[in-house]
């Protein structure tokens, strides 16, 4: 195997996504060789002993790589395990013997669709903020919305001191007295994006759903299961990568 960057080996071996394999550099909580590793250090897997944690990591020489979706409920972390003795979403994942990760995040009170993969490359392209794939959510809010704000919804919104989202399609599904349902499109990860552009117009979300990754739909899968993507769901979604150009990290909660 030829010699990679030390976050790039970690991420294609399913350790974490190149971003999280960057902080657990810095950190300090990688070692090559029993001498703790440095962001872009090159390694040659099939030499060095690469460890996290003092835990070896092995390599193998033909990856079996998975991506799964999933229906995520309410209550549940998006991470691997929880120091708070929260439920993980990871616990949802009974008969996938690979270790995944899940792809971006939803917060412990928003629900739908969740990718998940053992796949760095790919997670990491979805994730960088030029790939500007688009992300679609059911929201619930209430009391009710008003032109005016659909109006700033959709042309973006000061979320930050220094943080303007960009524009975003919003579409009213339903509206009953005291609630509205919304269909509304992103095409970035900021954290917690969808509640705070509502918060900033004067909207509380009581209930949020994603529904559509790129060209993946969330579809009829009940909340808590899971399935493995179809090769054309696949293809569509490396399509959709492709075209959009990303190749980096970041996605937060929503």
């Amino acid at each position: 195997m030829q010699p990679i960057r030390i976050q790039k080996a970690l991420s294609e071996a399913g350790v974490a996504s190149r971003r999280a394999a960057e902080e657990l550099v810095r950190q300090g909580r990688v070692t090559i060789n029993g001498r703790k590793a440095e962001i872009g250090q090159s390694v040659n897997p099939d030499r060095d002993v690469i460890a996290v944690d003092g835990k070896r990591v092995y390599f193998a020489r033909k990856k079996q790589y998975r991506y799964i979706m999933m229906n995520k409920p309410r209550g549940y972390v998006t991470t691997l395990s929880d120091e708070l003795g929260r439920r993980c979403v990871t616990d949802l994942l009974t008969g996938v013997e690979e270790r995944v990760y899940p792809i971006g995040r939803l917060d412990r009170n928003s629900e739908g669709l969740l990718l998940f993969t053992n796949d760095g490359e790919l997670a990491n392209r979805i994730m960088h903020p030029a790939s500007h794939i688009n992300k679609v959510y059911r929201v619930t809010v209430r009391p009710d919305i008003t032109d005016e704000q659909a109006a700033e919804l959709s042309a973006g919104v000061k979320i930050g001191e220094n943080t303007t989202t960009l524009p975003a399609t919003v579409i009213v599904l339903e509206k009953q007295p005291g609630r509205v349902v919304l269909q509304i499109t992103i095409s970035e990860g900021k954290n917690r994006q969808i509640r705070r552009m509502c918060e900033a117009v004067g909207l509380e979300v009581v209930r949020l759903k994603r529904i559509a990754v790129g060209p993946i739909k969330l579809g009829m899968l009940q909340p808590g299961r899971w399935r493995d993507l179809k090769p054309s769901e696949l293809i569509a979604l490396r399509g959709a990568i492709t075209k959009a150009g990303g190749s980096g990290a970041g996605e937060g909660q929503k």
